[in-house]
């Protein structure tokens, strides 16, 4: 028999719904309640999602996510805590990576024998303001459908929040076309990069400078790993910022040219980094470009790249090598794509993505330069386009060759 209201029974003494320490407002004005983590106060940004299932400290330190919060599609993030290994940009300010990170579960206590930091503990030091709690397969399915938002991010541990000025700065928040963010994120001096990647159980390796390639990377965020594995490759490296001249790049007479990954719309660094980029081609430097290096090396060929609704982000993307016929797995994390069909004729698509069909490389046949939209990298990722890298080396070779 149903009970009327005065027959309900009560509340468990000391009952109390937990109260809302961090919210995501959407621009659209749609508020997610959650519960703070890492650091306090608010971040400011665009939303996207990554389908990773591991290396979330890689991501949250990866120069290209500059300007954005990530929400993890996988719950379980930071259960095997965080250490002062795994870290993917040169500078590690807080600038350097993510402005936010939104989270399913709550963190639980780290368990893993490399841990030495609660994740919690790690945003705070990085400034990172978290949020945990959030259904992110609901906001996954939002930023599906209606693309990625801008949003603010805001943590106050005794849930105080105006939610309508929160509402109007989320809604204020430029969009990303037109957003130039390598500056605080590229070197701000030349150096040089000899660690190789990291091996069970002595870590990473070291390679001093000698008889190797000779390859000026030029950083418009460059993530660790792709120097670790230039290095690895037989390569001496040297970094230079963003703003490097074709002039001060030729000055230190390379073997090839790296272009890096980044952040940001690459129209906009592309005021700056085309003209150095067609400088280097004329010249018929052996060039290889990855992410950002990839679409400033299409538009340097005088094509356009586009918004993503959605963009690429994660672990799992397929995408075909058409001059080999195979199939990869790879990582991604880009929001914008180069136009196929505004390359020239002497710019051929190497590789495509089979989620979508969008460009995801280019080789040139008059010069000795090609790129990828992925990160061969794998940092996090699988590792089938390592090869790349060998790659690269043999175009080096080649080049080296015919110009004896």
């Amino acid at each position: 028999m149903l009970q009327d209201d005065a027959a309900a029974p009560a509340q468990p003494e000391g009952w109390a719904e937990p109260v809302a320490t961090a919210l995501l407002v959407l621009a659209d004005g749609t508020v997610l309640e959650g519960f703070g983590i890492g650091a306090t106060g608010e971040a400011a940004g665009e939303v996207c999602f990554n389908t990773a299932m591991t290396g979330y400290q890689e991501i949250l330190t990866d120069p290209s996510y500059a300007g954005q919060i990530v929400t993890f599609t996988f719950p379980h993030i930071g259960n095997v805590g965080t250490n002062d290994e795994d870290l993917e940009s040169l500078d590690d300010a807080p600038a350097s990576g993510v402005r936010g990170a939104v989270i399913a579960s709550a963190v639980t206590n780290p368990s893993n024998w490399r841990s030495s930091r609660h994740l919690d503990g790690w945003l705070k030091a990085r400034g990172i303001v978290g949020i945990t709690g959030v259904d992110t397969r609901a906001l996954t399915a939002l930023i599906r459908d209606r693309g990625m938002p801008n949003a603010i991010l805001a943590n106050d541990p005794a849930g105080r929040f105006d939610r309508e000025a929160l509402k109007a700065k989320a809604a204020a928040l430029p969009p990303m076309e037109g957003l130039d963010l390598v500056p605080p994120v590229t070197s701000k001096a030349s150096q040089t990069w000899g660690q190789t990647v990291w091996q069970h159980p002595a870590g990473y390796g070291s390679r001093a400078p000698g008889e190797g390639l000779k390859v000026v990377a030029i950083d418009y965020g460059v993530k660790r790993n792709i120097l670790r594995l230039l290095a690895r490759a037989g390569c001496d490296v040297t970094v230079v910022p963003a703003t490097a001249t074709a002039e001060e790049v030729l000055a230190l007479k390379p073997d090839g040219v790296f272009l890096s990954n980044g952040p940001g719309d690459p129209a906009a660094t592309g005021e700056y980094a085309v003209p150095v980029i067609r400088a280097l081609l004329d010249k018929k430097v052996p060039t290889f470009g990855i992410c950002l290096g990839h679409q400033l090396m299409g538009l340097a060929l005088g094509g356009r790249t586009v918004k993503m609704s959605q963009g690429h982000h994660g672990a799992n993307h397929p995408v075909k090598d058409r001059t080999t016929g195979k199939v990869e797995i790879v990582s991604m994390n880009h929001g914008f794509a180069v136009d196929p069909n505004s390359l020239p004729e002497n710019a051929v698509e190497t590789h495509v993505s089979l989620f979508d069909g969008s460009n995801c490389g280019l080789t040139l046949t008059d010069r000795p330069a090609f790129s990828v939209q992925h990160h061969p990298e794998a940092s996090p990722g699988p590792q089938d386009s390592h090869y790349l890298f060998d790659r690269f080396v043999s175009l080096m070779r080649e080049t080296k060759i015919d110009n004896a």
